[in-house]
């Protein structure tokens, strides 16, 4: 009888504790959140959980600044990069009907409203045929304008709405810096709309045109360029054009971290040419000129001269290139100080003032060497 009282005893306080337990459990939930009819009120709910702009969602997905510039400039400068596509045609040896077979792939961007598309000389080299795909996916028909070989430039056009016609903004080359970001717009193996990015990787490159003429101050990046990115665009972190991509260098075809670009200072002044005239008839004085960033270095106030060509006008004038003395060192050449009555403080203004004259034309030349200024008597060539 004691024995199933010390049972039932046991149980008693054994389902007291047990309540207790619950009821403080629930008391503790209570502190930390309100009941859940409260949270189920009415109520709208507030308007801080609301996605109300592009910035917040992309905020709330985790984005980080550098991200969404990243973004924003894709956005806006992915319209002005086409697809380009080249064909052939060849006649059956059999049935003598002609036939259209594709040639290849390349990248292009648009340089106005008027429907001129710039891409790479190689891109449509050899080809009957071109056809431009704009990012809306429609596809034009292509003609030639021009072609300068030497700079592996060339300009078609096509006959587009202007409305989809969406110039890329054009920025400049000559104050570029090693380490600052470039991202590249393009069609890699024919992957349309592709976006690479990275650095400047040096300035002041050279490289073999398709003509076999030097190109000179190419860009340098390890933004991979691979076989379709040709004639696409090089941008700065604005989104402005900075460079024409032309090549890469990679024993394998392939992007291997670096590629090279065209900077936009020499498409600048190449592009309104081919566009008038097809080709390339600014005159020439005969002479290769420092980069810019090399005569501000030395605070020197005009176009240091590098090298003079051989029987060019500026050698039968006598002007004088940079060169090494016997002790080695450096002996700088004339620098380029006037053209006829303008005055000339960098090398864009070589390239203006020769805008106003055409080949054999003859200018006075005047030069500072050794400090001393100098008129020389110069005939100008034809750009070759």
């Amino acid at each position: 009888m004691a024995k199933g009282k010390d049972q039932l005893r046991f149980l008693f306080w054994l389902l007291l504790v047990s309540i207790g337990f619950f009821i403080g459990k629930k008391w503790q939930q209570s502190i930390i959140s309100p009941p859940i009819e409260v949270r189920q009120s009415n109520e709208k709910p507030a308007k801080a959980i609301q996605i109300s702009s592009k910035e917040e969602r992309e905020t709330l997905l985790g984005f980080n600044n550098s991200e969404r510039a990243t973004i924003q400039l894709f956005e806006k400068s992915a319209p002005s990069v086409c697809f380009i596509t080249t064909s052939n045609f060849r006649r059956d040896f059999l049935s003598r009907n002609v036939m259209e077979i594709p040639r290849g792939t390349g990248s292009g961007f648009v340089w106005d409203t008027k429907g001129h598309i710039i891409t790479n000389y190689h891109v449509i080299q050899g080809a009957d045929r071109a056809q431009v795909t704009l990012s809306d996916r429609k596809t034009y028909q292509a003609e030639l304008i021009g072609i300068a070989p030497e700079k592996d430039l060339a300009v078609l056009k096509i006959d587009a709405p202007v409305s989809v016609l969406i110039p890329i903004p054009v920025g400049r080359s000559n104050n570029l810096q090693v380490g600052q970001s470039v991202f590249a717009i393009g069609n890699p193996f024919g992957l349309d709309q592709t976006l690479t990015t990275g650095i400047v990787s040096a300035l002041g490159r050279e490289i073999e045109s398709v003509s076999g003429a030097p190109i000179r101050d190419v860009i340098q990046t390890d933004a991979a360029i691979n076989p379709g990115n040709s004639g696409g665009p090089l941008l700065d972190s604005s989104g402005r054009l900075i460079g024409v991509n032309t090549a890469i260098y990679s024993p394998s075809g392939a992007s291997a971290g670096i590629g090279f670009s065209i900077p936009v200072d020499a498409v600048s002044w190449v592009i309104p040419e081919l566009i008038a005239y097809g080709k390339i008839k600014r005159p020439s004085l005969g002479v290769e000129l420092a980069r810019q960033q090399i005569t501000e270095r030395l605070g020197i106030e005009g176009a240091l001269i590098i090298d003079v060509i051989r029987n060019s006008g500026a050698e039968k004038a006598g002007v004088r290139p940079t060169m090494r003395n016997r002790r080695g060192g450096i002996e700088l050449g004339d620098i380029i100080i006037g053209i006829d009555q303008e005055e000339i403080t960098n090398n864009d203004e070589v390239l203006l003032a020769l805008e106003k004259y055409q080949a054999g034309e003859k200018i006075v030349l005047t030069v500072l060497r050794d400090e001393q200024k100098i008129e020389l008597f110069l005939r100008l060539d034809e750009n070759k």
